[in-house]
C-alpha cells in the first residue's frame, strides 16, 4: 500500500507528465550564454542605434560586409524571406546587419546594398575599434586577407547570426546552414512569448 506521504511527494511528477511538452527551439538555444550585449552604433542615416531601440521586436543580428562574395548575400536573402512569412507580421521582426568593414562600408554603400535586399534591413556601423569590441562580445571572427586585384582584401568571418527576443534577450544562434522553416518556427515562438 502506498502511503499518503509518498503519494503527495510523487504528485508533481504525475502532473508534469499531464501538461504540454516544454518547447524546444529548432536552432541553438544560447539563452544561458554570456555572449552578446548592447551596442552603440549608427545606422546608414547617421542615427544612433542601440538594442533597446528594437524593444518589442525579434531582432536577427548578422555580422558581415557589403563586398562579401558569397556568405553575406545568401544569409541576407534567407533572413529577408522571413519578412514575407504570414506568421511573422506587423513589423515585429528586425534584421540588423553590422558591418565588419567600416572603412569601405560607408553609410551610402550600406544603404544601397541592404535596401536592395529589403527596405527594412538596417545596416549599422561605427569606428573600427567599436566594431571589433562588439564583434568580440559575440565571438565573431573577422580576418582581413589581402588579395590581388582591385578589391584589395576580403574578410573571412563567422557566418552565423544571433536572435534576440522582444525583451532584448539573446536567445538563439543561427548556424550558416540553418533552414528557413526552422528559423521561421523559432521566430514565431519568440513572438508568442516563448
Amino acid at each position: 500500500m502506498i502511503s499518503r506521504r509518498t503519494l503527495l511527494k510523487s504528485a508533481p511528477l504525475w502532473l508534469a507528465g499531464c501538461g504540454e511538452k516544454p518547447f524546444a527551439f529548432r536552432n541553438t538555444d544560447i539563452s544561458a550564454s554570456q555572449l552578446g550585449g548592447d551596442w552603440d552604433l549608427h545606422d546608414f542615416y547617421g542615427r544612433p542605434q542601440q538594442l533597446a531601440d528594437f524593444h518589442g521586436k525579434v531582432v536577427i543580428v548578422f555580422f558581415g560586409y557589403t563586398r562579401c562574395p558569397d556568405i553575406c548575400p545568401s544569409a541576407l536573402a534567407k533572413y529577408v524571406a522571413l519578412l514575407g512569412d504570414k506568421g511573422i507580421s506587423g513589423g515585429r521582426l528586425q534584421i540588423v546587419f553590422i558591418t565588419l568593414d567600416p572603412q569601405r562600408d560607408t553609410p551610402e554603400r550600406l544603404r544601397e546594398y541592404l535596401t536592395w535586399f529589403h527596405p527594412n534591413v538596417l545596416g549599422l556601423s561605427g569606428d573600427e575599434q567599436k566594431i571589433a569590441d562588439i564583434a568580440s562580445k559575440f565571438r565573431v571572427t573577422a580576418i582581413k586577407k589581402n588579395i590581388p586585384g582591385g578589391m584589395g582584401y576580403v574578410i573571412d568571418h563567422s557566418a552565423g547570426a544571433y536572435v534576440f527576443d522582444p525583451e532584448g534577450r539573446l536567445r538563439l544562434y543561427l548556424a550558416e546552414n540553418a533552414r528557413l522553416e526552422d528559423i521561421a518556427a523559432d521566430v514565431q515562438q519568440l513572438l508568442a512569448g516563448k
